[in-house]
């Protein structure tokens, strides 16, 4: 479900007073593949909500060039809520979540395993908030990169 980032705070602290875990992880999640339904799936293991911070468009383009996303942010938002292993879906403008983990202070926090906490750029907030953070490590072939990459070499 997309939740509104004016609202997120109000449904953190319903689900931390019925006693629940929330667990963070985000990323852009342009062509949903294996390797990201596997990292979902290992994230949500982490804590009883998950909530996916997602990339808006424009935080996209920042990030990855000027012809990306391919499908936009509510596609994106929509399949991403149609997993069983998301429960929320939060979009942010900024190139990192900083100020929006910040906000939510989940338990756990998840990145891949391509980072450390010596790289990560969110780990002062964890640190400072007593998140708990996991490296998940990514299933190998397969990202979004590669999956463009193999379409354009198919045409």
């Amino acid at each position: 479900m997309l939740v509104n980032r004016e609202d997120i705070r109000a449904l953190i602290d319903v689900i931390h007073h019925s006693g629940q875990t929330v667990v963070c992880t985000n990323g852009c999640f342009d062509i949903l593949h294996t390797g990201h339904v596997r990292y979902l799936q290992k994230t949500k293991s982490f804590a009883d909500f998950s909530i996916v911070l997602l990339n808006s468009d424009k935080s996209v383009k920042k990030i990855k060039g000027p012809d990306r996303p391919i499908n936009n942010e509510n596609d994106r938002a929509e399949i991403l809520s149609a997993l069983r292993y998301v429960d929320y879906v939060v979009l942010f403008d900024e190139e990192s979540p900083r100020d929006l983990l910040d906000e939510i202070k989940p338990d756990v926090y998840t990145k891949g395993a391509d980072y450390t906490m010596e790289t990560l750029p969110e780990a002062d907030i964890m640190k400072k908030n007593g998140t708990r953070v996991e490296f998940i490590e990514f299933v190998q072939g397969k990202s979004t990169t590669n999956t463009i990459n193999k379409m354009k070499n198919t045409n």
